[in-house]
């Protein structure tokens, strides 16, 4: 795995192919030695001269444009649920919906096992198309972005004649796109092994405050782990199906753990919410508890944890959903045998939501 250029990332995702190539918004001066990049994750954002939501709005910036951040501000003037501010060229924007990003391009495999490859995109965004009847299109008017994760099942020569991966979907067989095998990084096996294997099961727990918009990991009732999250929002418009789209309080156990989901529909659309209806492909590191469907996981379409957010489920930070996919139970056995394992089941860790 090597960083480059954002010169190189241009030529190497696959930009110049003609009306189907996807282009994306760069500023002009995003080049290598300014300080960390960061993507905007919502359709428009204002930049402020300050870092406050009282000062003068001088601009705006768009979805999936590309800044570089060169400073982080814990702003006096807030919001206290979070007061974090990021210095940009021209002012500064608020983190709530920013990721920040890299630029880290992988060596292609040669070969994939039928049971397919788990993998982790490493470029800010990247392109998904189909291949129908030998003709490439599209897949969706939106890429998928950095730090989603795919099951890769095979290998083709890619419509700019590099190596793109098949990506199935876990939600079925027929559902297939390809991504440029450059972005994507393997995951092996021991990156995901379990955490405190020797602890019984009735020693961990998990809880969550709904209050406080915070989880605890405890192992022999000592906290071992928190973090901020965000749980869901209470809104009789956004029920579905008659499911309240707040986290439920109570006592649950995790019941399914799937490293990848592709959660709402498949249009691949995040802002596709007329109707109840969004799309989050590649959604990292699933942890199930509620028979409502209700699941611990990473987030790649804000950085807001520490107010509620979400549609019923508990949104963390990708690194932190990690840790707690790995820590929990049942565990994750790798390596997988076949597609079936893709998603694991078993009474797990207990849940306790106040």
């Amino acid at each position: 795995m090597k960083r480059i250029s954002r010169r190189d990332f241009l030529k190497l995702s696959g930009l110049a192919l003609g009306t189907l190539a996807f282009r994306p918004v760069f500023p002009y001066y995003l080049e290598e030695g300014y300080g960390e990049i960061a993507r905007i994750a919502v359709t428009e954002i204002d930049l402020y001269a300050k870092p406050n939501d009282e000062s003068d709005i001088i601009g705006k910036r768009y979805r999936d444009q590309l800044v570089h951040v060169y400073d982080e501000i814990t702003s006096s003037e807030g919001p206290s649920y979070n007061p974090l501010w990021y210095k940009v060229w021209g002012g500064y924007l608020h983190s709530a919906h920013i990721q920040k990003v890299k630029v880290q391009l992988n060596e292609p495999l040669s070969y994939i096992p039928d049971s397919g490859q788990l993998a982790e995109l490493t470029v800010p965004y990247s392109p998904a198309y189909q291949l129908v009847k030998g003709k490439w299109s599209m897949w969706n008017s939106m890429p998928i972005y950095y730090e989603t994760t795919h099951w890769v099942t095979g290998i083709v020569d890619g419509p700019d004649h590099t190596p793109w991966y098949e990506i199935t979907s876990e939600l079925t067989d027929t559902l297939s796109y390809y991504l440029p095998a450059a972005h994507l990084r393997p995951i092996p096996d021991e990156e995901i092994s379990p955490l405190s294997p020797d602890v019984p099961i009735g020693k961990k727990r998990i809880e969550i405050s709904v209050g406080y918009q915070t989880l605890k990991a405890l192992e022999y009732n000592e906290v071992v782990f928190s973090t901020r999250v965000s749980t869901g929002i209470r809104s009789r418009l956004r029920s579905k199906n008659g499911i309240p789209t707040e986290t439920p309080k109570g006592k649950f156990n995790i019941y399914s753990k799937m490293p990848n989901k592709h959660m709402g529909s498949v249009s691949g659309n995040p802002d596709d919410d007329k109707n109840d209806r969004f799309s989050l492909p590649g959604v990292p590191w699933t942890c199930f508890f509620t028979e409502t469907g209700v699941a611990l996981h990473g987030t790649y379409w804000h950085n807001n944890f520490g107010i509620q957010m979400s549609h019923g489920c508990v949104n963390m930070r990708n690194e932190d959903a990690k840790w707690i996919f790995r820590w929990t139970t049942p565990t994750y056995t790798t390596p997988i045998k076949s597609r079936t394992d893709w998603e694991q089941k078993g009474m797990g860790t207990p849940v306790i939501v106040t």
